[in-house]
């Protein structure tokens, strides 16, 4: 059964906690996967309190919860204000996001996401989108691939794999994850392979889902959406994503510098609660997952 291939959820305690859960309050877990968060966020709850889930992955829908507080919405989290609206919800007391692959999604040798295993090249947390790993691989120009590895995979080898990629396509396709790993054999030194691989695959993957581009839709809408007082909880797993959710909190930019009055003082609508968050050692032995983890936890002023 999908359901008990998910694991635990990252910072499970820790992220919902964070939400300062009211139990009639009004609540969405736009990242749904196994329900990990969603199941705790619920048991918070009276019954009066409701919960709205986004998740795009068919998978996850074999999870849903068979509680009537509670509606999973199949969807990009990027159209969260949208569907909110639909379901005649205009504000919410707090949510929360949790960024990473799910587990599931790593597990499945088929879907495309682990170095562990040799797969056709894939990728799509949403399995109805057209672009792919192979598409990236093998239609993306030089160029276009270079800016793939290089900003989304922080990869210094970045315009000699590019290259590499599209020599080796002019005489047969790149299908599976093991026809990958030979073409770019020579970056991956025995000590650091599986380190290298790691962020091969991540440009990919975020290249593929417009991961950056829907983080960014997402924030934005964040103090739209939330009440004041209502709170914003949020999981990274690498810094690319972290850096844009610290910027937004701190400055209500990704870039740049809000503009300042006259005495030096910016508006910002949202205001930073606590510090960062990251996984005791204990957790991280558990779930070697989480190591990466990086929460962050902001209020709608």
């Amino acid at each position: 059964m999908i359901a008990m291939m998910y694991h635990n959820p990252v910072l499970l305690k820790e992220t919902v906690e964070g939400l300062n859960i009211k139990p009639d309050g009004v609540y969405v877990d736009v990242t749904f996967g196994g329900g990990g968060h969603s199941r705790e966020i619920l048991s918070r709850l009276g019954e009066n309190g409701r919960l709205f889930a986004f998740d795009q992955d068919e998978d996850a829908l074999a999870n849903a919860l068979d509680d009537n507080r509670f509606t999973l919405i199949h969807e990009n989290f990027r159209y969260v204000k949208r569907f909110l609206r639909f379901h005649g919800v205009k504000e919410v007391d707090g949510i929360l996001a949790d960024f990473g692959v799910s587990s599931h999604q790593f597990d499945v040798a088929e879907r495309g996401f682990s170095t562990r295993f040799e797969a056709k090249l894939d990728m799509r947390m949403n399995q109805q989108n057209e672009l792919s790993a192979y598409h990236v691989i093998n239609e993306y120009e030089e160029e276009q691939l270079r800016q793939v590895f290089s900003q989304y995979g922080e990869l210094r080898s970045a315009p000699a794999m590019a290259r590499l990629i599209v020599e080796h396509r002019q005489n047969e396709p790149i299908v599976t994850s093991e026809q990958l790993k030979q073409v770019l054999q020579k970056f991956l030194s025995p000590r650091h392979e599986n380190k290298i691989l790691a962020q091969i695959y991540q440009a990919i993957r975020i290249e593929v889902n417009q991961e950056i581009e829907v983080l960014k839709e997402f924030l934005l809408q964040t103090p739209e959406i939330l009440k004041q007082g209502g709170r914003l909880s949020v999981i990274s797993y690498h810094s690319l994503e972290d850096r844009l959710v610290k910027r937004f909190i701190r400055n209500g930019l990704f870039e740049g510098e809000p503009e300042r009055d006259i005495y030096g003082n910016f508006e910002v609508p949202l205001k930073k609660v606590g510090g960062l968050v990251v996984p005791a050692k204990e957790e991280v032995k558990l779930n070697n997952r989480a190591r990466s983890a990086k929460l962050r936890i902001a209020e709608k002023l």
